[in-house]
């Protein structure tokens, strides 16, 4: 049984009323899924509604995002609501633009700094202008293989998960990507960070991975910061204490609700 918060700022009508796109902050720390539950929770509690189970949640508020940050990133994560959930596929396929801070000289097993150290290289031959001469080759259409340690499937299983459990993953086979823009921020050996702006399915971590690979040497990504996606950038971003009804319906960006639709949400009740 839904427990109810007495006299709740918002009705549930209200946001089942939202259907468009938005962006939230995300910080380091959770996965984009844990924020895209922490975010329906408290909408679903703001509108008197908590405790329920995911399954409830599900009907009674669709809600997605449009392009997994991970964990130990941060940044603008898109969130469609209603019928904007729809939009999301597009939103995958679009360029998001990055700041990433990376290590020279150490690889990981995760290929950022949450993992393992596999590999110590020297890197003192490295100069700023040899990086960026390095950059020209990994911008526009390359070959990359995504990192093993991700939210790619196996069998129906995310290989990060596999990989966890200790189980032997292959590594997907190198596909194309796309690299719209490329260029070194800063250059402060062992550390250097980059501005990206990149299609889907890019790994910035295998980026790095490759990019010290290229350089003879090795390299891992500290820090990665999504700073735009579809037009969002983190001015635009809520921060989680904006998380409520009236800050949505402000920044949301529409889109058309299709008659089906309003149907079935006349249909759906709150069950006592």
């Amino acid at each position: 049984m839904a427990d109810t918060i007495a006299a709740p700022n918002t009705t549930l009508s209200q946001l089942q009323s939202l259907h468009g796109i938005f962006a939230v902050f995300k910080k380091r720390g959770p996965t984009s899924a844990e924020v895209l539950g922490r975010l329906k929770k408290k909408l679903l509690r703001e509108a008197g509604v908590a405790n329920t189970k995911s399954r409830k949640r599900k009907k009674l508020l669709k809600i997605g995002h449009g392009g997994t940050l991970d964990s130990n990133s941060s940044g603008v994560l898109v969130i469609g609501i209603g019928e904007g959930t729809k939009m999301l596929t597009s939103l995958l396929k679009g360029p998001k633009k990055y700041t990433a801070v990376a290590e020279l000289g150490i690889a990981t097993d995760t290929l950022d700094v949450k993992g393992n150290v596999v590999e110590e290289k020297k890197y003192d031959h490295i100069t700023k202008e040899a990086l960026e001469e390095k950059l020209k080759e990994f911008t526009g259409e390359i070959m990359q293989v995504p990192p093993l340690y991700s939210a790619l499937k196996k069998n129906g299983k995310r290989m990060a998960a596999l990989m966890k459990q200790g189980q032997e993953v292959e590594p997907k086979p190198a596909r194309p990507v796309r690299v719209y823009g490329l260029s070194l921020q800063d250059f402060s050996p062992p550390l250097f960070t980059l501005d990206l702006e990149s299609g889907s399915g890019c790994h910035v971590r295998s980026l790095v991975d490759d990019l010290g690979k290229a350089l003879s040497s090795c390299a891992h990504l500290k820090e990665l910061t999504r700073i735009k996606q579809e037009g969002f950038s983190l001015e635009d971003a809520l921060r989680e204490d904006h998380w409520t009804f009236a800050d949505i319906a402000q920044v949301l960006k529409p889109c058309p609700v299709s008659p089906e639709h309003e149907t079935n949400a006349k249909k759906i009740k709150l069950e006592g």
